[in-house]
């Protein structure tokens, strides 16, 4: 079964205080693909950067969950994207938007319709297991080890 894990890093570059998104997909324990890409605006909240995040990770659901049909192997579920920003969640359940941006309005309707689809599902993750933290931030060594064992990532002794 495909899943998802989405996740930024809030106005971290410098210059612009444009954020990062980054998304991993792991198929069957084995990470299959992962982005990591600039935001094409700055977001004032990370509730927004977040769900911009999950709207590109969900694009990239939707072309492997076709990918996989072709090679015979339809997701008969929702393919479970996880969020660390309960925020970002409970927007993309609500219908009803107040006092929204744009920009923003056409990710959240995105997101939204391919919940209420049933195509994609968004679930909460803890802060410590959101993977994609060892490409959005500076990271301590037993935090990354960690996080890069949730990946399937592991270091082969030499010898």
């Amino acid at each position: 079964m495909l899943m998802a894990l989405s996740d930024s890093d809030h106005a971290s570059d410098q210059n612009n205080r444009k954020s990062t998104s980054v998304y991993v997909f792991i198929l069957s324990e084995g990470v299959v693909a992962w982005s990591s890409k600039k935001q094409p605006v700055v977001s004032f909240s990370t509730t927004k950067t977040e769900l911009i995040s999950a709207a590109y990770c969900a694009c990239q659901a939707v072309w492997m969950r076709r990918m996989l049909e072709r090679l015979d192997c339809k997701q008969g579920t929702p393919t479970v994207i996880h969020c660390d920003n309960m925020s970002t969640i409970k927007l993309t359940k609500n219908p009803i938007m107040h006092d929204i941006s744009n920009h923003i309005d056409v990710w959240f309707h995105f997101l939204h319709e391919l919940c209420k689809e049933g195509v994609i599902e968004l679930k909460h993750c803890k802060k410590q297991d959101q993977v994609g933290d060892i490409i959005t931030k500076a990271l301590k060594m037993d935090g990354f080890d960690k996080l890069r064992s949730l990946l399937g990532v592991y270091v082969v002794p030499s010898g």
